[in-house]
């Protein structure tokens, strides 16, 4: 029995909180109105207020970002062209147009070639003071250590490079009018890794500051932006709760003119 209340109260309690949430919540309403109203026309006045309410607080939801959220926004892996182990896979990958020639040259002065490159073709720097910088270095980090290409705390990311990502339609032109932009150019980020020297550690005394293995060459991560659908869940109940609210509210419209008519013609009658 202890075994058994152990994996089954968390399911149990779950599903007690929602039977006894709709039987106070809704069922008391419920009840209340079908003493006065009857059973049939109270169920459809208390279904039109539920679906209501859901409309109202799916557009809250909706407007804040809050409540019943989809996945966030992330840099997702570019289907295998994700790890790029050498200048020449960034062109391979579409990354860069052309590569500059660093065949014979350092590692240290490769990695400035190749960022003069990426500026010429239209990328920007991200500074580590961005927050952006953060972002793309923990999933850079993700997917390095899920290739194997480095173990963990085997590298250091020097550098982010960030391309795309531009909102339009825009109106006139000018991009703080931009409340019908709802569409995004892709956006695209390379992140440049390197290696670290080996550190030789001793007991009793603090690790020493890895370097920058200079006799390596870099390695370079090359992300796309997924939007994610933070507000799609809100958007998809606003939008179902108010179809239902307004088709609702119309049976109820119609049952009343029809019961006018009914008590207008039996009025007649009984005149007559």
């Amino acid at each position: 029995m202890a075994l058994l209340a152990i994996g089954w109260e968390p399911e149990l309690r779950g599903l007690l909180t929602v039977v006894m949430g709709t039987v106070v919540l809704m069922g008391s309403v419920y009840m209340i109105m079908a003493t006065n109203m009857g059973s049939r026309l109270a169920f459809l006045v208390a279904v039109t207020g539920l679906a209501g309410w859901m409309a109202l607080m799916g557009m809250t939801w909706w407007i804040y970002g809050i409540g019943l959220k989809g996945p966030d926004p992330s840099w997702a892996a570019v289907p295998g062209r994700t790890v790029l182990q050498d200048v020449s896979a960034l062109r391979d990958a579409g990354a860069l147009d052309e590569i500059p020639d660093v065949d014979g040259t350092p590692p240290a002065e490769a990695s400035e070639l190749v960022a003069d490159q990426f500026f010429d073709e239209g990328y920007i720097r991200i500074e580590e003071s961005n927050p952006a910088f953060g972002q793309a270095q923990a999933a850079a980090t993700e997917f390095l250590e899920e290739e194997e290409a480095f173990g963990s705390g085997q590298f250091l990311v020097t550098d982010v490079f960030d391309i795309g990502g531009e909102r339009y339609p825009l109106i006139a032109g000018r991009e703080e009018l931009d409340f019908f932009a709802f569409r995004h150019a892709p956006h695209y980020v390379v992140v440049e890794a390197a290696a670290l020297e080996q550190v030789r550690t001793e007991p009793g005394r603090a690790p020493a500051i890895a370097n920058i293995d200079e006799t390596r060459q870099r390695q370079y991560v090359y992300m796309v932006r997924d939007l994610g659908a933070k507000r799609q869940p809100a958007a998809v109940l606003t939008i179902g709760g108010g179809a239902i609210f307004l088709a609702l509210c119309y049976l109820l419209h119609r049952r009343e003119r029809i019961l006018r008519e009914n008590l207008a013609a039996a009025g007649t009658l009984a005149k007559a």
